[in-house]
């Protein structure tokens, strides 16, 4: 039986897990739901930026957990560390808020029926 992959974005959870139990009606082969970042780690955990104890910039705005100085330093220079960002223009298909990556494997058979239910729930395919 032939397969095929699905990639879909979305902007929250819920999202994602109402898509995955319409894909399980459908007949999913594998599926998963992730969180993804372009930023290393699960966040730096407890930091204190009043008694100035804080890695960097980077650490503090984009709850990231950097092991590379320079890798931090880089960060620091995004527009999203300062604050300063509006988000991006999202009306032209951009991932901005789209932090939630559904993966799917359905049959060839099933896979318009499979992005039909992905794109009504919010996903970006």
């Amino acid at each position: 039986m032939e397969e095929k992959n699905i990639l879909a974005y979305f902007m929250s959870p819920e999202e994602a897990e109402e898509a995955a139990a319409r894909l399980k009606a459908i007949g999913v082969a594998d599926l998963s739901i992730d969180r993804i970042s372009p930023y290393p780690g699960e966040g730096p955990g407890r930091m204190n930026p009043i008694t100035g104890d804080i890695p960097g910039l980077g650490n503090l705005t984009l709850d990231a957990d950097f092991t590379n100085k320079s890798a931090a330093i880089l960060a620091a220079a995004d527009v999203s560390a300062s604050g300063m960002s509006d988000g991006g223009d999202n009306d032209r298909g951009g991932l901005n808020g789209r932090d939630i990556l559904l993966t799917a494997v359905v049959p060839e058979a099933s896979y318009r029926n499979a992005l039909e239910a992905v794109k009504a729930c919010g996903g970006l395919v």
